[in-house]
């Protein structure tokens, strides 16, 4: 007869603990714009800076992907199908009121209560990296 395997038990000083929060990458951009090619450039753009950008066509899909502990900002369109951008900050804001909600686009909404800054299209890339900038603290 077998012996079974000796079970060794570590001592808690070398138990490794895994916190959640530093798992997930710290600058996570949600972008939001119905043009695809925009998206992409966009995506690629904010990549070289270290950003991480998870992507929606639509506002209605952002709203289903949007986690305040997973998304640091907004970036979004305004003029889309279906819902606008302006209607989608405020349910944004509504959801989580911390998190920044950057706009950029040709037309700005009505009411730009949840909108912490507008960037009117066209625009330079950099002009949204400084804006992003502002809005989130270094890390």
């Amino acid at each position: 007869m077998t012996q079974p395997p000796e079970l060794t038990i570590e001592h808690p000083s070398k138990i490794k603990t895994f916190d959640i929060n530093s798992a997930l990458p710290s600058r996570i951009i949600l972008l939001v714009d119905d043009d695809a090619d925009t998206r992409q450039l966009t995506r690629a753009f904010l990549n070289n800076f270290g950003f991480e950008v998870d992507c929606a066509g639509s506002a209605a899909e952002a709203l289903a992907r949007f986690n305040p502990l997973m998304h640091q900002l907004v970036l979004t369109d305004n003029s889309m199908p279906g819902m606008t951008g302006g209607e989608m900050a405020q349910i944004i804001k509504q959801k989580s009121p911390s998190t920044p909600v950057l706009m950029c686009s040709g037309s700005p909404p009505n009411d730009t209560s949840a909108i912490d800054i507008f960037i009117k299209k066209p625009t330079y890339l950099l002009a949204i990296k400084d804006a992003i900038d502002k809005l989130l603290p270094a890390k």
